[in-house]
């Protein structure tokens, strides 16, 4: 019994050791491209395209950074990628946490009908609605504004909605109904105990807008005209049509664009993978 309970043990542990290998080869290969980037970055233009490669530039050069950023106004970009990302994501995380709450604390008729029609917004295209967003923020006068950008995240975000919904769904009715009892609004009940309750998927949320607006090349393509209101997506885009011969200047920029997104998933994902896996239980 005891040679088959040590048997059990040593291929679970050998199990456990061929996961771990899998794992990290996976990592090695994921981790690759960044590896390639920071290189490039550092090398001196005329070793960027040496063969046999070099995966670690036998001269750094540091003097790639400030020389790359200051070919562009990357600072002013970035503060306006800032202003854009931070209205986005209050916007979203207000709005879809009220509407959330609706949707999954309240009883009223026709909620399920229309939380299916919230859902069935997500099957359209950015595409489709370009267009006849286009044409109301030009009648509005807010083309070449921050506006186009921000005012849609203040109206919710479906997918949002629907974590957040999800994850509601798995909070106690009788905490609501005894702070009801002692005399909580509403919106008391919400802000005081269904928020605080659901940090994890807040900060899955917070996570992903972030990451969306900070990445979005599209819609400022598209409402953004002016120079000075460029995002770093844009200016990126604009650093590469300009130098795009100039690789390790090119990596350079792409790195510290690149920056912010992973010490926010670093700091934050314990709340990230929380909010997701814990969205769909009940």
């Amino acid at each position: 019994m005891s040679s088959r309970g040590v048997g059990m043990s040593a291929r679970q542990i050998i199990s456990k050791i061929f996961v771990y290998l899998v794992l990290a080869a996976g990592s090695i290969v994921v981790l690759l491209p960044l590896q390639w980037m920071i290189s490039t970055s550092l090398k001196p233009l005329s070793h960027v395209f040496r063969f046999p490669p070099e995966f670690w530039p036998q001269k750094v050069v540091w003097e790639n950074y400030p020389n790359a950023l200051s070919q562009l106004p990357f600072d002013l970009y970035f503060l306006n990628t800032a202003f854009i990302v931070v209205m986005c994501l209050l916007g979203e995380l207000i709005v879809s946490s009220i509407v959330a709450y609706a949707f999954s604390r309240l009883r009223w008729r026709g909620r399920n009908a229309l939380f299916i029609v919230v859902l069935a917004t997500m099957m359209l295209p950015r595409q489709v609605t370009l267009i006849p967003e286009f044409i109301v923020f030009r009648q509005l006068g807010m083309i070449d504004t921050f506006w186009p950008l921000i005012l849609p995240s203040w109206f919710g975000n479906p997918f949002y909605i629907f974590l957040l919904r999800q994850y509601f769904l798995t909070h106690s009715r009788e905490l609501d109904q005894a702070a009801v009892i002692d005399g909580c609004s509403r919106f008391g009940v919400f802000w005081r105990i269904t928020l605080p309750m659901s940090k994890p998927v807040l900060g899955a949320v917070a996570i992903f807008s972030f990451q969306f607006h900070w990445n979005d090349f599209f819609r400022p393509l598209i409402f953004l005209l002016d120079q000075d209101k460029y995002t770093l997506a844009l200016g990126l885009r604009f650093f590469q049509g300009t130098y795009g011969t100039e690789w390790n200047s090119l990596m350079a920029v792409s790195l510290v664009v690149m920056l912010p997104l992973i010490i926010v998933f670093f700091f934050a994902q314990k709340h990230f993978i929380q909010g997701v896996v814990f969205t769909g239980y009940k």
